[in-house]
């Protein structure tokens, strides 16, 4: 119960509750570990093994369309428990596999309906805790989404255990999915928004920041919407675009195992995890757009030098500094839409903006592979995706942002409103 006292009381514990969803969730970076047993047991080729988690990639942001437009309306908590119950579900579905033909399946399973429940889940805490901390947006959604970021590193190990004591190496997907089940309902279960009125007491909100009420359509008719989406498309985009490459990177460049590279990817997904954190909660005090420009500055340097870091060391460095800024994106652009658009409808106008991640998520991969195999090397596709970076930084330039306008329906609790006609921006 709230405190009559103080009206934040208790708003941690709703936090903790988002991370624990999103830990769940980000268990999906975590299907490098599957690769090779699938090969071995059935034969796919590369491109047909990866093809459920391109798929997951893929759809996230049908999942976060539906799931934030929803949540501005139903509240947070039923939408995050459907969106556990989809993930939960398609995964534990994908255990069923059981021979080459049933590709499909595991398509079907891990990647549609996983990564439309993912979606679905995945918005709604973030969209949630930017109405509890309007006076910490980016560190909160740094702190959530950094959540996703180590959802892969807790989940490789158990995930690989668990494959060495199984023929059928698919059935390792009914346990995780159980796992999965279990805590993201836990932390569901807690999901509420703030009440009506709700205000953080002695906060003010700094100049710049929307006073409420953008809805999705009067977001959309902004260029900002445009500029911000653009920003996070060509972060994701550049940084996921190494991430596709990395170990095969650090064992050609800087000539080291493969076990060495596998213990690096491994160790890399610590600094995405980070990344979400440390660059967001710097934005609170730097500004977003000023943060922005570090990362995508930072990952430009960073793929110019990579092609020439010869000492794993160096390389290993490099690597670091490219994951930390991809994180960082997930971490600050959540904060940035709400200081934009306000809070009231954040979960549709950020879930929308999602399909920059899973536009960034297709083309980065498919960019520096294509480059790699037609310069036969990754001297090429590092310094195209570090002249992309480097060009990028005109947007955050550029992404001002736009005028206020003023809706006293912001920040309540769903529950104790009825919806609106008007349209704030229109």
């Amino acid at each position: 119960m709230e405190s009559s006292q103080n009206p934040t009381h208790g708003r941690w514990n709703i936090a903790a509750a988002g991370i624990l969803v999103q830990l769940a969730l980000g268990a999906v970076y975590a299907w490098s570990v599957f690769n090779k047993p699938l090969q071995a047991q059935f034969g796919w080729s590369r491109s047909q093994v990866v093809l459920p988690f391109e798929v997951a990639i893929g759809t996230i942001f049908i999942g976060t369309l539906i799931g934030g437009w929803l949540q501005d309306r139903r509240g947070p908590r039923p939408v995050a428990l459907a969106g556990v119950l989809l993930y939960a579900g398609g995964i534990m579905l994908a255990s069923r596999v059981s021979s080459a033909d049933q590709l499909w399946l595991l398509v079907l399973g891990y990647g549609l309906l996983g990564g439309i429940g993912l979606g679905l889940a995945y918005i709604t805490p973030i969209a949630m805790l930017v109405k509890w901390f309007p006076d910490r947006r980016g560190l909160i959604t740094g702190i959530a989404v950094g959540g996703f970021g180590f959802g892969a590193v807790l989940t490789g190990p158990v995930a690989k255990a668990l494959l060495e004591r199984v023929d059928n190496k698919p059935a390792v997907f009914l346990p995780l999915g159980f796992a999965y089940l279990v805590i993201g309902l836990a932390g569901a279960a807690m999901f509420r928004n703030p009440p009506r009125g709700y205000a953080v007491p002695g906060f003010t909100p700094p100049a710049g920041h929307a006073l409420a009420g953008y809805t999705l359509a009067a977001a959309l008719r902004t260029p900002q919407w445009y500029l911000l989406t653009a920003i996070l498309f060509l972060n994701t985009m550049c940084g996921i675009a190494f991430i596709s490459q990395a170990a095969d990177a650090a064992a050609e460049i800087a000539l080291v195992s493969a076990t060495t590279a596998a213990t690096f990817v491994g160790a890399m997904g610590l600094f995405n995890g980070a990344g979400r954190i440390a660059w967001a909660a710097a934005s609170d005090h730097i500004g977003r757009m000023r943060a922005f420009l570090g990362m995508l500055g930072l990952q430009g340097v960073c793929f110019l030098l990579l092609p020439h870091a010869r000492a794993f060391a160096l390389f290993a460095v490099l690597g670091a500094l490219v994951y930390l800024a991809y994180g960082g994106g997930f971490g600050t652009m959540p904060a940035t839409a709400a200081d934009y658009f306000g809070t009231a409808h954040a979960g549709a106008i950020y879930g929308a903006m999602i399909v920059a991640w899973s536009a960034g998520g297709v083309v980065g991969p498919q960019v520096a592979a294509r480059l790699y195999e037609s310069s036969g090397g990754y001297a090429v596709p590092f310094t195209v995706l570090g002249i992309v970076a480097l060009v990028s930084l005109v947007l955050p330039v550029l992404a001002k942002p736009p005028a206020p306008v003023v809706d006293l329906r912001e920040d309540t609790d769903v529950s104790a409103r009825r919806p609106s006609r008007r349209r704030a921006g229109a």
